[in-house]
């Protein structure tokens, strides 16, 4: 079968096709140890993902054999292949720990909470103690590709009790490491201030839903007025452009909500990341109702708002060091992306 190239550069729009599907198959010969990330932030046994950057763009596609697309090598470089045609080509880049560049590690695997779009509440994995967290890192470093330290966590026992760890750790790799520390955990009442003084530099409190019925529905025992008065106090200890939350596009809201939510969040400072909705069958177990993955022409489109609006709040995707506004493979990324 002959293979057309049609468009082969990533650009905006084909990252947004690339986003929307989010699954790839894989060319067995290109699966070799060092593409395989050594940790997961969604620990799902048996998937792993790759990272496909060219130029400036990186997208991230999680391994499925049933997948539309394909991954194949060519050369030194790699094409995605639609159907009969190659839509991209790139380079396939190495995750340090859960993606490039970063050493991304979940800390406690496991959550007490119950919202339906994550699999930690039903996967209920392992704690990683400091020294495994502290070997992690040592190794990334070790490559000579590390440019941060992202670190986020379930809810083992209480966010109390997670953010008091939490803090410990990133107090001992601030000590031993001279790269950014960034951390995504649920917030609670004093954890901006202790996450600072410990030596974490950006922080990342996630709202998931700005829709309050669609938020009791699928985070029913958190309180989404608790993480926006936490964000907006974060931005008054960590500064702009150093706080984020997930807004998750896909749960049933429509592009109303998602514009009035970042405008609610850019005008406070907090920098909103537009996350498709989870792909993993492990996600959304009770009935899911109204839950569609977005397709390309909406990603582009709230990505064009979202851009939009951060530029109005003069906030900057691009001078974020740490977390997934590094990294930048699973979303459309204002200011990097379009």
């Amino acid at each position: 079968m002959k293979l057309t190239a049609i468009e082969t550069e990533l650009s905006a729009s084909i990252k947004a096709d690339l986003i929307s599907i989010g699954t790839a198959q894989v060319d067995k010969s290109l699966l070799q140890a060092q593409l395989k990330s050594t940790t997961t932030t969604e620990p799902v046994a048996g998937v792993s993902s790759i990272f496909l950057r060219a130029g400036k763009r990186r997208v991230r596609l999680t391994i499925n054999d049933l997948s539309p697309l394909r991954v194949a090598p060519e050369g030194e470089q790699v094409v995605v292949i639609k159907g009969d045609d190659v839509i991209a080509r790139g380079v396939l880049e190495r995750p340090l720990c859960h993606c490039p560049e970063q050493a991304y590690i979940t800390l406690s695997e496991k959550c007490v909470y119950n919202c339906q779009f994550c699999s930690l509440p039903k996967q209920q994995g392992g704690i990683k103690s400091t020294a495994k967290v502290q070997q992690m890192v040592a190794e990334a470093y070790a490559t000579g590709e590390l440019k941060a330290i992202s670190l986020t966590s379930g809810v083992a026992v209480s966010p109390e009790k997670e953010v008091e760890r939490m803090a410990s750790i990133v107090k001992q790799l601030a000590r031993k490491y001279d790269l950014p520390i960034g951390v995504s955990v649920y917030p609670t009442k004093d954890s901006s201030e202790e996450l600072y003084s410990a030596g974490a530099c950006e922080v990342k409190y996630n709202v998931e839903t700005m829709d309050p019925e669609l938020f009791r529905r699928f985070c029913p025992h958190l309180a989404l007025h608790e993480v926006l008065d936490s964000l907006e106090n974060a931005v008054n200890i960590f500064g702009r452009n150093r706080v984020s939350s997930n807004l998750i596009i896909g749960l049933g809201e429509n592009d109303e909500t998602i514009r009035k939510g970042i405008m609610h969040l850019t005008g406070r400072c907090i920098i909103p990341i537009l996350r498709p909705r989870p792909i993993s069958s492990y996600s959304f177990r009770d009935d899911p109702g109204n839950v569609n993955r977005p397709d390309a022409s909406r990603l582009l489109r709230l990505g064009g708002i979202l851009k939009d609006m951060l530029d109005r709040q003069s906030l900057c995707v691009d001078k974020s060091r740490t977390m997934c506004l590094l990294c930048t493979g699973c979303d459309l990324t204002p200011h990097i992306d379009i």
